[in-house]
């Protein structure tokens, strides 16, 4: 997704993957089509509508813009680390579907930089 950046967000060290807009970002994805019972339980798993809420973005696909639904992260929760599992499942997921490992580390920085940084 272009003009995107990922961040984690909650917790200490219990922080959760969200996106938000960032001019000059981009956040590598997988797109599945799905089924009104397959979003139904994603929903559940997700926590919508209280943790994520659901938006469509333009994302490329076989260099194809389409629209793609996206859960991303509530407004109000402090930037924050992952936990060691957490982390340890995604960096899985980004090696599996060949993205960048990079942009996933900075991410983790990124969010931990910026937690402290407020609070300073």
């Amino acid at each position: 997704m272009k003009g995107w950046r990922l961040l984690f967000r909650g917790a200490h060290a219990g922080a959760v993957a969200t996106v938000e807009p960032f001019k000059g970002g981009s956040v590598p994805v997988l797109v599945w089509e799905i089924t009104p019972a397959d979003e139904a339980a994603l929903d559940r798993y997700e926590g919508w509508p209280f943790l994520y809420r659901k938006e469509n973005v333009k994302v490329k696909l076989n260099g194809k813009s389409v629209t793609a639904m996206v859960y991303i992260m509530n407004d109000g929760r402090p930037l924050g680390q992952p936990s060691c599992y957490y982390y340890s499942t995604i960096l899985e997921g980004y090696k599996s579907a060949g993205f960048d490992v990079d942009i996933l580390r900075k991410a983790t920085t990124d969010s931990v930089d910026m937690e402290e940084a407020a609070y300073e």
